[in-house]
């Protein structure tokens, strides 16, 4: 069944919670981050030492713009899912099968999901930190 609402958040904007819109996706794309700043920082250690070796002087830099550009993208994606978490009047838990608080619920879940990204995300640069050459 799709269910259409239009529901009004705290700052007075307008929003659209129609089902049909609704993407399960969203609360996959923080963690999907992490996999490929995961997999980038992986790669380029591991090319840069079996090619070259020595200090990871240039890694190091290479990780850190990964770890901007994966934080930022995660930042975004907890943004969006804090917004829908938000919306409408402040009640909690989310334990009714209303539209609105599935649209909340999937909200939360993104942000948390999100959260725990970030936590990994820096986790995996700072072995760029503590790690100083290939040997």
């Amino acid at each position: 069944m799709n269910l259409e609402l239009r529901t009004t958040d705290q700052g007075g904007e307008t929003h659209d919670t129609s089902e049909r819109k609704d993407s399960l996706w969203i609360i996959t794309a923080s963690p999907v981050v992490w996999a490929m700043h995961f997999l980038a920082c992986y790669l380029t250690a591991a090319i840069f030492c079996a090619k070259v070796g020595g200090a990871l002087g240039g890694v190091r830099t290479a990780i850190a713009v990964y770890t901007v550009l994966a934080l930022g993208g995660i930042g975004l994606v907890g943004w969006h899912g804090y917004r829908r978490h938000r919306l409408g009047p402040l009640r909690k838990p989310h334990d009714f099968d209303t539209p609105l608080d599935r649209y909340r619920f999937l909200g939360f879940a993104t942000l948390l999901l999100s959260l725990l990204s970030a936590v990994a995300v820096i986790y995996v640069a700072l072995a760029a930190v503590f790690i100083e050459t290939c040997n």
